[in-house]
């Protein structure tokens, strides 16, 4: 089962986003940034759903900018959950390198549609054409 590493300081978004993906998707949850970087390190996850403000060092955005800098891990897809909706957050977020970005109150439904869509697009090729 694909990992999904939820990154968000509110319980309540970490519940909903996993009671939504657990069928499809093995969830691991961080509550701020420190500890997403070592569950990165640790699982390996196939995407991230990241918030933006959170407590602590470093933020979402710092975060975003580690795993989109890291040879090993941009990849990943990243989407960034956040209150701010305005379009200056957006742009900002999709600059430093996030796949989506959605705010607050989300639909649990539309996160899903979009890993699912991620997840296929990231999916490594396994099928070989002998030259």
């Amino acid at each position: 089962m694909e990992k999904i590493l939820i990154v968000d300081d509110q319980a309540e978004i970490r519940r909903l986003l996993g009671i939504s993906l657990h069928r499809e998707y093995e969830v691991i949850e961080a509550t701020d940034g420190a500890s997403a970087m070592e569950m990165l390190r640790q699982h390996r996850p196939r995407a991230v759903l990241l918030d933006v403000m959170m407590p602590g060092e470093p933020d979402g955005l710092g975060v975003l900018v580690a795993i989109k800098s890291d040879p090993y891990h941009r990849h990943i897809p990243v989407a960034m959950l956040s209150a701010r909706g305005q379009v200056a957050d957006i742009e900002a977020a999709r600059a430093y390198g996030a796949d989506n970005y959605f705010t607050k109150p989300f639909s649990p439904l539309s996160v899903l549609a979009w890993l699912r869509e991620a997840l296929a697009r990231s999916a490594p090729n396994t099928d070989f054409t002998q030259l």
